[in-house]
């Protein structure tokens, strides 16, 4: 059955109340007329509860805005969604990716994550192409994809609205990696599931690295609210060091918006629930709002807090990630970076929900401290532990 408006309504029942789904729920395609969005694709969807959220089609199928009964949880910055046929991206030494970094969810790869960095190129077998020059966080998020599928789907007395695409970065003489991205969400529900699948079509062994930079704004993030999740250790803080309590700001609470605020980032050890499941949220329990992501330790072994919380920027990014925040490098000499041959894929499962009410807050917060409690020092002095990754 399918729960809306405080009742239960089996298909024929919800059909007997309107001449089509989409009076209640669905998923659009529509496309963005104006400024720097102009001509981008994107899928609405709609799930009858007030979840609303859009895909952008023409930016790696990516996750932009999200809102629950008029309230946002997606942030935008200052960027908008940048069409990415504007988008440079060797420009700025590597940095141009941050003119066209908004949404809910930014996907990070998909041969590279993290900060800029050289790589050789001799596997690809090309004499000219001496190395591959990787700007931050890679390609992927401003690929355009290809749209294979979207609507509605019964199964049974459930209703689920999907999409699907392949998102393929690849070049002539190297990398031929695709993304196959789906996403779902059931009428009467409050969460969004997204599958992914990384497939490598081509010959050459590849480097694969994946990490979904997912940015939770105002009001979900406002002073007072909180960051939940099940750290084992703190294992490191790019501001660590003499001045690590200078910003005032621990990796728990959260500040109202500052005027002089230099981005912090934090990478914590998590532990998982029995079936593998690592919960994190961010919780404003003066609203009794919050939002959840569920990812499995397997596919993401690592996770990143991102505070940026200066004023008019004012975001927090939940970041699951193949590896560690050291880097591609890094990865390798441990014998930790992905490598894919043809035809092999690595698969991704995440969930995204939204906490609506206080029960909903109270009962993930129990769920997150069941599995692990995190540090009561706001200021946990990082390990510099960095656990082996088996794949």
């Amino acid at each position: 059955m399918v729960a809306l408006y405080d009742r239960s309504y089996s298909p024929r029942a919800l059909a007997e109340h309107a001449g089509s789904l989409s009076q209640f729920a669905g998923v659009r395609l529509m496309t963005l007329g104006d400024g720097v969005e102009r001509g981008i694709r994107c899928l609405e969807f709609r799930t009858g509860t007030g979840l609303r959220f859009t895909v952008l089609v023409d930016r790696c199928m990516d996750i932009a805005d999200c809102e629950h009964r008029g309230r946002a949880i997606g942030w935008h910055s200052p960027t908008g969604f940048r069409h990415p046929g504007l988008h440079e991206y060797e420009g700025e030494g590597g940095l141009a990716w941050l003119r066209s970094f908004s949404g809910l969810m930014v996907t990070a790869g998909l041969d590279h994550t993290l900060f800029m960095h050289d790589d050789e190129a001799g596997h690809y077998n090309y004499g000219p192409r001496q190395r591959v020059a990787s700007s931050l966080h890679g390609r992927v998020g401003t690929i355009p994809a290809r749209l294979t599928g979207y609507g509605e789907r019964w199964e049974g007395d459930r209703c689920i609205l999907w999409c699907e695409g392949v998102v393929q970065q690849a070049t002539m003489f190297g990398e031929d990696l695709h993304l196959v991205r789906r996403i779902e969400a059931d009428v009467g529900g409050d969460a969004i599931r997204l599958h992914d699948r990384v497939v490598n079509h081509g010959f050459y062994r590849t480097p694969h690295m994946l990490l979904y930079h997912i940015n939770v704004g105002h009001p979900v993030l406002a002073e007072g609210a909180r960051y939940l999740a099940p750290i084992r250790d703190v294992v490191w803080a790019a501001h660590a060091g003499e001045g690590y309590r200078a910003s005032g700001v621990g990796y728990a609470a959260i500040p109202a918006p500052q005027a002089a605020f230099h981005e912090q980032v934090w990478q914590h050890e998590m532990a998982a629930d029995a079936d593998g499941r690592v919960p994190v949220a961010l919780v404003n329990d003066a609203l009794g709002f919050g939002f959840q992501v569920e990812t499995a330790k397997a596919q993401f072994p690592c996770q990143y807090e991102w505070q940026a919380l200066q004023a008019g920027q004012y975001a927090l990014g939940i970041e699951p990630s193949t590896n560690h925040v050291l880097g591609k490098s890094f990865a390798r000499e441990r014998g930790e970076l992905i490598e894919l041959e043809h035809g092999e894929e690595r698969r991704y499962d995440t969930i995204f929900t939204v906490l609506d009410g206080r029960d909903a807050l109270a009962a993930a917060e129990a769920r997150i401290r069941g599995i692990a409690e995190q540090p009561a020092d706001p200021f946990p002095e990082p390990s510099g532990d960095y656990p082996a990754i088996v794949r």
